[in-house]
């Protein structure tokens, strides 16, 4: 796959996180442990904005949680993706596997409408 030419938008955002680190020299402190790392911590502040709503759903939250939700999942989405990328994972092609292994894992007739774990049927 060329870097020049993105062919998915995962793949442009692949590409402008990768310009991003590498126009600062950054590439030294993103080893996959600190990237990881960096994710989970971008995973908690996010879960923080959620932290004491009955549910979370849009109805509870004003313009500033909405602004630092979007903000927190952007820097989630940043470090999954530069994460994947230091790791040659390419992420749409981990979904699609992931999606086909969750289908046999849930089948439709045994779970639809329940939110019951594949360990439990």
């Amino acid at each position: 796959m060329s870097d020049s030419v993105p062919t998915s938008d995962l793949t442009a955002l692949r590409d402008i996180v990768r310009r991003f680190a590498e126009e600062r020299d950054w590439q030294q402190f993103h080893t996959p442990k600190n990237l990881a790392m960096a994710l989970s911590v971008e995973v908690a502040e996010l879960v923080e904005h959620f932290q004491w709503l009955q549910t979370g759903e849009d109805r509870e939250l004003d313009d500033k949680q909405r602004t630092g939700i979007r903000h927190e999942l952007a820097d989630t989405l940043v470090y999954l993706i530069r994460l994947a990328d230091r790791v040659n994972v390419d992420l749409y092609d981990a979904v699609i596997e992931k999606m086909q292994l969750n289908r046999e894992k849930y089948p439709i007739e045994k779970v639809k409408g329940q939110s019951r774990k594949y360990t439990e049927y």
